[in-house]
C-alpha cells in the first residue's frame, strides 16, 4: 500500500504540482474530460511516477466520493491537489458557481473527512477574488461555513445577484479561500493541514485561448503593467505548493498565498488602477 495523491483536474498547474511531490506515491488524477486525466497520466506514468487516470465530474458529489474510493483502494488518502475548476470565458454564471464554489467546496469536505493523519491539501484559486470589494464579515461567515447543499441558496449568489461570469468566477474563488480557512480547522482536527495558492496569469493552454480571445488585451495589459512586468509559469505556482506541502510549511494551515508578480498591488496602488 502507498500514501495517495487525489489531484482534481488535470492541467499545467496540477501536473507541475504533481511531479515535485508524487514520486513514491500512488497518484489518482481525476479531469471531467478523461482524455486529459489521460494525457497527463500518460506523461507522469513515462517519467516513472504511478499515475491512474480517472473521469471526475467537480461539480458532482457522487464523481468526487466515485475518486475517493478508487484512491482508497491503494492506501490512505495522504495528499490533495485541488486544481480543477472553469474561467470566466469557458462557462456561463451557473456552470461556474456550480463547478468552481460548490464542487470546490465539496471536494475540501469530503477528503477532509479521509485525509490521514499529517496528510496536507491545496486547493489553487486566483488572484480575481482579490478584486472585488469587501463582502463583509456576515457573508465571508456564510460562504465559509454554510452547509455545502445549502451553498448555492444563498442570496448572493443567486443568478439574478450576479453581473457576469466575472463576477461568478470572483464569489466562487472569494468563497474557495473562506472555505479553506473553515476546513483547515477540521483537518486540523486529524492532524492534516490545508492551505491555498492564488496565483497570477499564469501560462497554460487555457491562458494562451484568453490572450488571444476577446479579452486578451486586457491580459496582456495585466501582465505587462504588473511588478513583474509578465505572466507566471505552473512550475512557479509548484515551487510554492511545495514548500506548503513539505517539512517548510507545517505552520501553514488556513491560508492563501498570493502570488501574482504584484498584479493586486498594482490594481489597488499602481498602473492598474482602474480609474487609470
Amino acid at each position: 500500500m502507498k500514501d495517495v495523491i487525489l489531484w482534481a483536474g488535470a492541467g499545467q498547474i496540477g501536473l507541475a504540482i504533481a511531479r515535485r511531490i508524487g514520486y513514491g506515491k500512488k497518484i489518482i488524477v481525476g479531469d471531467k474530460k478523461i482524455e486529459n486525466a489521460k494525457a497527463m497520466a500518460e506523461i507522469m506514468n513515462s517519467a516513472g511516477f504511478d499515475v491512474t487516470p480517472i473521469e471526475m465530474d467537480l461539480s458532482s458529489r457522487e464523481s468526487i466520493l466515485n475518486m475517493i474510493t478508487e484512491g482508497q483502494k491503494y492506501g490512505e488518502i495522504a495528499m490533495l491537489i485541488s486544481a480543477a475548476g472553469v474561467s470566466p470565458s469557458q462557462a456561463p454564471i451557473e456552470t461556474i458557481l456550480k463547478v468552481d464554489l460548490y464542487g470546490t467546496a465539496v471536494l475540501l469536505e469530503e477528503v477532509g473527512k479521509v485525509i490521514k493523519e499529517g496528510g496536507v491539501g491545496v486547493h489553487i484559486s486566483s488572484q480575481s477574488g482579490w478584486r472585488m470589494p469587501q463582502l463583509g464579515n456576515e457573508a465571508d461567515e456564510l460562504l465559509a461555513t454554510k452547509p455545502t447543499e445549502e451553498l448555492l441558496s444563498l442570496d448572493m449568489l443567486k443568478p439574478e445577484n450576479i453581473k457576469d461570469t466575472l463576477h461568478a468566477y470572483q464569489m466562487a474563488k472569494r468563497c474557495n479561500e473562506k472555505r479553506v480557512m473553515y476546513e483547515a480547522c477540521k483537518w486540523g482536527k486529524k492532524g492534516a493541514r490545508l492551505n491555498d495558492i492564488a496565483p497570477g496569469i499564469i501560462v497554460t493552454p487555457l491562458a494562451v485561448d484568453e490572450f488571444n480571445g476577446p479579452r486578451g488585451d486586457f491580459y496582456k495589459n495585466m501582465f505587462a503593467k504588473c511588478p513583474a512586468g509578465r505572466p507566471g509559469t505552473a512550475d512557479e505556482v509548484a515551487n510554492v505548493a511545495e514548500i506548503l506541502m513539505g517539512p517548510a510549511g507545517a505552520f501553514f494551515s488556513g491560508s492563501t498565498i498570493l502570488m501574482d508578480g504584484g498584479a493586486t498591488a498594482s490594481y489597488y496602488y499602481g498602473d492598474l488602477r482602474p480609474e487609470q
